[in-house]
């Protein structure tokens, strides 16, 4: 190796895009604009994002005169991919390509970082998370704005995600990463358009496209780009109106059910707790993910808001006891740490992670229930709607993974049942 694994090479990148560090053998593979895939046939104009295993960048497909999005996965992981099989399984079903982002072909590119799994998508906008941001009613942002989804888009995205979740759990797949992240808004009109109106934009100031690369010792780097991109999804050609269109994407943490993985990815926020007491896997784990952003999408705000400490798992099991109240006898007993938050006869004493230190008080946080939370959100429903709401998201998170609803059956909700998309008029 011609550095260690615990060297930082590089001078620091400021800009909102993956770790520099990163580039090295069994990780990233360096992309510049313009550069060719697949011997000439994709030509790379622009990035649209970034995940821990893969780049994702807007390409011309040179041979079919057609845009399409190129998914570069890190070399580490290219041979171990359950994602092809996946999404080989999706496109075989009639509502697959209504659902879920279609595949159009694949192919495998070395390069100085190792042998890289390319997967050719159809071009999609921006994500759930992203997209909210990019709404005209938010621009210019001012201070103490509710950024959050009007509740007719809110409603739509959620069905249309649902829809998907029901489509894969019926063919026997797991999500294992059901997360606005991986829900995209669906495009238009830009087949017409020139690479010179896709291609990335350069920004200046607070929006700096890019950053050169630099070597701490100043010596040529052959793993890493000579750039840093900051993802440019095509937010201004994205369809929002009444006829948007949401499809699941990115099945890199998917799963067949008959063959569960012995880790997910799916982010703390969103995690079950039959999956951080007790790694249990199955469907209901996207249902409870799916509980988590119904709150979400309504209030503007996660349920459950984790951040990196080390201590995520108990973090995640103090934030269930507030918001849903106590834990069912099991998974008490299966958390290992319970000692540091919570006395021998129940009761919850200390809310400061990892524990009381030497000289240290223990730090009790205001309990607020889950329905006390959404309400002083002030959603943007009336009071009818908000009861039958806070009902819908307490079927859904219920402890006991048994007695949680199925997606198809959360479809059938009074509610769900209620909201129109453009399919259906």
């Amino acid at each position: 190796m011609p550095f260690r694994d615990d060297e930082l090479r590089f001078k620091t990148i400021t800009l909102p895009c993956e770790w520099i560090e990163d580039y090295r053998p069994g990780s990233y593979h360096p992309v510049s604009l313009g550069d060719v895939f697949n011997d000439g046939q994709y030509k790379v104009m622009r990035k649209l994002g970034e995940g821990s295993f893969s780049t994702v960048w807007l390409a011309n497909d040179l041979r079919n005169k057609n845009y399409v999005a190129l998914k570069i996965v890190v070399s580490a992981v290219s041979g171990q991919m359950n994602e092809e099989r996946i999404l080989s399984c999706l496109a075989t079903l009639p509502e697959g390509k209504r659902y879920t982002t279609q595949l159009l072909s694949e192919f495998e590119h070395k390069g100085p970082n190792g042998n890289h799994k390319c997967l050719v998508f159809e071009i999609m906008g921006p994500n759930v998370n992203v997209m909210v941001e990019e709404l005209p009613q938010f621009k210019p942002r001012k201070r103490e704005m509710r950024v959050r989804y009007p509740p007719t888009m809110a409603k739509s995205i959620l069905k249309q995600s649902l829809q998907a979740l029901a489509l894969l759990h019926a063919n026997g797949i797991g999500c294992g990463d059901f997360q606005p992240g991986n829900m995209l808004f669906g495009i238009d009109g830009i087949e017409s358009l020139t690479e010179d109106k896709l291609w990335q934009e350069e920004g200046t100031g607070a929006a700096q496209a890019s950053q050169v690369v630099g070597r701490l010792d100043g010596k040529d780097d052959l793993w890493a780009p000579s750039r840093l991109y900051v993802a440019q999804p095509l937010a201004q050609f994205t369809s929002y109106d009444n006829r948007l269109k949401i499809k699941l994407s990115d099945m890199g943490g998917a799963y067949f059910l008959s063959d569960p993985p012995s880790k997910l990815i799916t982010p703390h926020g969103l995690r079950a707790p039959e999956l951080v007491f007790a790694g249990k896997t199955g469907a209901s784990l996207d249902v409870w993910s799916f509980g988590c952003l119904l709150f979400e999408l309504i209030t503007g705000e996660p349920l459950f808001c984790i951040v990196g400490s080390g201590h995520e798992d108990d973090d995640l099991a103090l934030r269930f006891i507030n918001r849903l109240g106590a834990l069912p006898d099991e998974y008490y007993q299966a958390w290992k740490t319970l000692a540091l938050y919570v006395k021998p006869d129940g009761t919850l004493f200390n809310c400061r992670l990892g524990g009381v230190r030497a000289g240290e008080e223990p730090l009790m946080m205001p309990q607020q229930s889950m329905e006390e939370v959404f309400d002083e959100a002030k959603p943007d429903l009336d009071e009818d709607e908000c009861a039958q709401v806070k009902e819908l998201i307490r079927w859904i998170l219920q402890y006991d993974a048994a007695k949680r609803p199925s997606a198809e059956a959360i479809l059938l909700h009074p509610w769900f049942q209620a909201i129109r998309l453009a399919d259906d008029l």
